[in-house]
């Protein structure tokens, strides 16, 4: 039997909850070694074995599985925070699509008032839209990525020509979005 790839989530090799007791540790632990045992000529796997016993080693130590649980839960609170963030407010495409935009007007904007140095620093970027860098790096980015901007040597921004034409053509979205809707007619 081909071995298993590794894992380090020892729980899971051993097929077990993160809360279970030391002795279905171990009779977990018994089963799967003599399945995956290499002398096992039907089931054996010696990269499986391996693997189990290795979870055994850590999980059947108290001060082990204890060293062991803090990093394998913040795994875990990594994970969900990385689920949950996908699910929230932090990935309002519209917003996102509208800060894209709103770069491109103003290295649009440095780009025909001043030819001479068309950059733009992030960090004015960071002041000009009230968004820290951490959040305008994502976005910065995509915009290079797609080509619509570049970074100069002195680390400044400038808009592309494809970043012209992208902004041209959508320009008229974000005055739209930019607008507040009309107050709804009273009734008289």
């Amino acid at each position: 039997m081909a071995d298993a790839p590794t894992n380090d989530d020892h729980y899971e090799v051993l097929q077990i909850s993160p809360n279970a007791e030391p002795d279905t540790i171990h009779r977990v632990y018994r089963l799967l070694a003599q399945r995956f045992h290499p002398d096992n000529k039907q089931t054996g796997s010696d990269g499986r074995f391996r693997m189990i016993s290795d979870a055994y080693n850590v999980l059947s130590d108290p001060a082990k599985r204890a060293k062991y649980d803090v990093v394998y839960n913040a795994r875990r609170k990594d994970r969900w925070r990385l689920v949950s963030s996908a699910t929230q407010e932090e990935n309002d495409f519209d917003a996102e699509q509208l800060v894209r935009l709103t770069i491109l007007e103003v290295l649009y904007t440095r780009r025909r008032t001043e030819p001479t140095e068309p950059g733009v620093f992030v960090l004015d970027l960071e002041q000009l839209l009230g968004r820290p860098r951490e959040h305008l790096q994502f976005t910065i980015w995509y915009l290079a990525q797609k080509e619509f901007l570049r970074t100069a040597d002195d680390s400044r921004l400038t808009i592309t020509a494809a970043g012209v034409e992208y902004l041209e053509q959508n320009y008229r979205a974000v005055v739209q979005r930019r607008r507040l809707p009309a107050a709804p007619e009273r009734a008289k």
